[in-house]
C-alpha cells in the first residue's frame, strides 16, 4: 500500500482509497499511511483583503483552507471539519519549515507569486481574478502533495496549519527551524571542495538542470503558439465585420453572408477560453520547474553532509599523523613556531612528549567517534533521499503522461469544434 502512496496522480489525490488490508483493534487506531485516506483538504474563497496600519496599507490574498475527516474511526485526530484563512506567507512558512525539517525529502514546490511565461494578453497582476484562481488551485496541489507523503504528513506543523489558525505562526518560529539551516558559505564550500562526490547526485544534479530546461522550452513554445494562435484567431474578427457589412449590400445573398459572419465571430471568441484552459496545464508545468529546485536542494544537503564527513576524516587523519610523529621523537617536517622554538629552546622533555602523547590519544578518540557518527549520518541521508527520490520520479513520470495527454485531448476538442465551425459556414457560403 505505501508504493501507491507515494505515487497519486494529480487528479486522484482527493479521492486516495482507504487501506482497505488494515483492520483496527481494540486499543490502536488503523495505522493510516498518509491523511488523504481519512481526510478531505480543499483549498477555495479567495479572497482579497487590506489591513492599514500606521504608515502603510498592506494588500494581500487569504485562502480558506477546509479539512473534513471522512473516515469515523479517524474522529479522535480532530473536529469532523474545520477551515482556517491562510496567506500566501503563510503557506511559505510552513514550505520553508518542511524544507529545512526534512532535508531528505523533495519537498512540493509553491506556485509563483506573478505570472511567467505567460503569453501576451495574459494578465501578470498578481491580484487578477484568473491568476488568483489558478494559484488557489496549485496551492491546493502543494497541500495535497504534502498531505499525501509518509513523511510530510505526520508533521504537527502541518497537521496545525491545516486547522489552528491562531497561534501557528508562533508555534513554527518556536520550533527554531531556521537555525537548522546550512549556511551559504557552507554549502559553497561543499560543492567545490568536496574529494570523494557520490555520481549519483553529481548526475541528479544535471538531471534537475536538464529537467527545468526542457520544461523552460515547452513553455517558451507555448507563448509563441499562442501569440500566433491569438492572431489567427482574432483576425477572423475583421472578416465577421466584412461579412456582416457585405450583407448590408447584397441583398440576395445577405441571409448567407449574416450567418457566416456569425460563425466567424464564434470562431474569433473560441481562442479565449482554449488559451485559459491551456494556462492551467502550464501552470502544472511550472510545477515540475519549480521542482527541479527542490531536487538540487537535496543535493545540496547531501554535499554539507558529506562535507561535514570529509572534514572528520581530514581530523582524524592529521591527529593520527601528529601523533606518530611525536611517537618516534621527529619534529614538524614543515616551518612552524612550535618548530623553530624546538630548535632555539630544544625539545620536549620525556614527561611533555608524554603529556602530548595522552592528549592526542584522547583527541584521536574524539575524532573517530565525530567520524562514526558523521559516516552514519551521511550513509543514513543517502539512502533515505534516494528512496525519496525515486518516489518523485516515478510520480513525475505518471504527472507529466497525465498532463501530456490532457492538453493532446483538449486540442483534438479544440480542432474538432474549429472543424465543426468552418463547416458551417462552408455551408453558408454554398447557398450563396
Amino acid at each position: 500500500m505505501a508504493e501507491n502512496v507515494e505515487s497519486i496522480p494529480i487528479s486522484e489525490e482527493k479521492n486516495a482509497e482507504k487501506n482497505e488490508g488494515e483492520k483496527p483493534q481494540k486499543i490502536e487506531r488503523p495505522r493510516m499511511t498518509h491523511l488523504l485516506q481519512w481526510m478531505e483538504i480543499t483549498v477555495s474563497e479567495p479572497e482579497k483583503r487590506t489591513v492599514a496600519s500606521m504608515k502603510m496599507q498592506d494588500t494581500f490574498i487569504v485562502y480558506l483552507v477546509e479539512t473534513r475527516v471522512t473516515d469515523p474511526q479517524m474522529r479522535g485526530y480532530g473536529e469532523g471539519a474545520t477551515s482556517v484563512w491562510r496567506r500566501y506567507s503563510e503557506f511559505e512558512l510552513l514550505r520553508n519549515y518542511l524544507d529545512i525539517t526534512f532535508p531528505t525529502v523533495v519537498v512540493p514546490p509553491l506556485p509563483e507569486k506573478k505570472a511567467s511565461y505567460a503569453w501576451q494578453n495574459a494578465s501578470t497582476d498578481k491580484f487578477d481574478p484568473d491568476f488568483v484562481e489558478r494559484r488557489r488551485a496549485a496551492l491546493e496541489i502543494f497541500l495535497l502533495r504534502v498531505a499525501a507523503h509518509p513523511k510530510l504528513c505526520q508533521d504537527k506543523i502541518f497537521t496545525g496549519f491545516l486547522k489552528e489558525e491562531n497561534g501557528w505562526k508562533e508555534t513554527v518560529y518556536a520550533t527554531d527551524f531556521q537555525s537548522k539551516a546550512e549556511s551559504r558559505l557552507k554549502a559553497l564550500n561543499a560543492a567545490f571542495r568536496l574529494k570523494k562526490p557520490d555520481r549519483r547526485f553529481e548526475e541528479l544534479k544535471n538531471y534537475s538542470n536538464e529537467l527545468q530546461n526542457n520544461i523552460a522550452n515547452i513553455l517558451k513554445i507555448r507563448v509563441r503558439l499562442c501569440d500566433k494562435l491569438y492572431g489567427i484567431h482574432k483576425v477572423h474578427a475583421n472578416y465577421a465585420r466584412v461579412f456582416h457589412e457585405w450583407s448590408l449590400i447584397e441583398k440576395d445573398i445577405a441571409q448567407p453572408l449574416q450567418s457566416a459572419g456569425h460563425y466567424m465571430d464564434v470562431y474569433a471568441s473560441s481562442v479565449d477560453a482554449a488559451l485559459e484552459e491551456e494556462e492551467q496545464y502550464a501552470d502544472q508545468l511550472k510545477e515540475y520547474y519549480a521542482f527541479g529546485d527542490s531536487l538540487r536542494s537535496v543535493c545540496r544537503r547531501y554535499e554539507c553532509t558529506q562535507y561535514d564527513l570529509e572534514r572528520a576524516e581530514d581530523t582524524l587523519s592529521s591527529r593520527a599523523s601528529q601523533r606518530d610523529l611525536l611517537a618516534h621523537g621527529k619534529g614538524a617536517s614543515s616551518f612552524s613556531l612550535s618548530g623553530m622554538k624546538s630548535k632555539l629552546f630544544g625539545g620536549d622533555t620525556p614527561e611533555q612528549r608524554e603529556t602530548k602523547l595522552k592528549q592526542l590519544e584522547e583527541q584521536i578518540v574524539q575524532a573517530e567517534v565525530e567520524l562514526k557518527r558523521s559516516t552514519e549520518e551521511t550513509q543514513a541521508f543517502i539512502e533515505a533521499s534516494l528512496r525519496d527520490i525515486d518516489r518523485f520520479k516515478r510520480q513525475k513520470v505518471k504527472d507529466l503522461r497525465e498532463i501530456f495527454t490532457n492538453y493532446a485531448v483538449m486540442q483534438i476538442k479544440q480542432c474538432k469544434k474549429g472543424i465543426a465551425i468552418w463547416t458551417s459556414a462552408k455551408d453558408c457560403f454554398s447557398k450563396m
